[in-house]
Parts: C-alpha cells; structure tokens; sequence
C-alpha cells in the first residue's frame, strides 16, 4: 500500500508549481501574458516529469519495503528560480527536493533500481508525448504535448548525471551499462529534437 500524508502531499505541490514557473521565466521575459498562456502548458509536462518521477523512487522503494517519503528542499527551490531569472529561463537547474529514503536493508542494485526509475519513467512519459503529438487536432494540444515530452526528457537527463547527490550517481555505481544506455536515449531527443 503507498501511503502519503498531507505535508507530503503539500511538499510535492509546492515543487510542482515552483518548477513550472522556474520552466516559464523565459516567457515572463517576453510579456506577462506570454507567461500566462505558457504556464498551464508548462504545468502539465512539470506534473508528469517532475510529479511522476518522484512518485516512481516512492513506489519501487516501498516495494522494497522502505519508507519513502518526498521533501522540499528550499536551497534547491530557491536556487531553481534564481537559476531561471538570472538565466532568462534558458537553464532550470529542476531540484527542489527528493524522495528520501528509510531502510537498514537496501542494497546497492536495490538502490540502483530505485534510482533509475524516477528517468525512465521521464524517458517513457516524454515518448508517449512525443509519440502523441503530431495527432493532436488542436494546436495548442500539440504545443502541450511537445512541451511535456521536451521537458521529460530534460529532467530524466538531469537526473542521469553521475553527480550525487542526482540519480545518476547511484545507477552510475549500480550499473555503468544501465546508466550509459539510458543517459544517451535521454540526451538524443533532449540536445537534437527540441
């Protein structure tokens, strides 16, 4: 059974919704309005990437029997939007906490798997949307869509990075041969579709 309590709950919200607005500085730079037509479409691909991932270490640490339980981090909030302003939205450094994990009894493939499901997940939701946007009848839907899979792929590829305390470091330990497979289908369409 995965459990969650309410701070939990509230922690990940206030992520979501601070990561979507690091996501559309750039557009804020344009008009006010820009960032208000770009914000929902935004919203959506940081719910699935950013959401999504977190919920994937939460669920597979729990099949291992451990207690997960997702936390804000201010520093990396704070250090999100500041990345985004100074930055005029070309770079969102997307780390604005994690889930953290209890348990004597985690091993290092365990912690490994864990680990790695939080970008695959980013990898599958980003080609889903890929995969779904050119039969998107209305042109904002395509926009959503191509937005969600750009901004899956940037943050499974973030989060391959072998440095720690990111994703990468732990599958990168686990399984060098899982973690260059996935950090090269995540950095093609991240650095040559969009």
């Amino acid at each position: 059974m995965f459990e969650f309590d309410s701070n939990e709950l509230l922690h990940i919200g206030v992520s979501m919704v601070v990561v979507a607005v690091a996501f559309s500085v750039g557009s804020l730079f344009q008009s006010k309005d820009a960032f208000l037509a770009n914000f929902p479409i935004i919203l959506v691909g940081v719910g699935s990437g950013f959401v999504l991932h977190e919920l994937a270490h939460k669920f597979v640490a729990q099949r291992y029997g451990a207690y997960a339980r997702y936390q804000i981090w201010e520093s990396g909030l704070a250090f999100s939007l500041l990345m985004a302003i100074f930055t005029a939205g070309r770079f969102v450094f997307a780390a604005p906490g994690a889930v953290y994990i209890y348990s004597p009894r985690i091993t290092r493939s365990q912690n490994g798997i864990i680990s790695v499901a939080g970008p695959l997940t980013n990898l599958a939701i980003g080609t889903l949307f890929l995969v779904s946007a050119p039969f998107a009848s209305i042109g904002y839907l395509q926009t959503m869509a191509f937005s969600a899979a750009s901004i899956n792929f940037f943050l499974g590829f973030f989060n391959m990075l072998p440095i720690p305390p990111l994703d990468g470091s732990k599958v990168f330990a686990w399984n060098f041969a899982a973690w260059a497979v996935l950090i090269i289908l995540l950095a093609i369409p991240t650095f040559f579709l969009f």
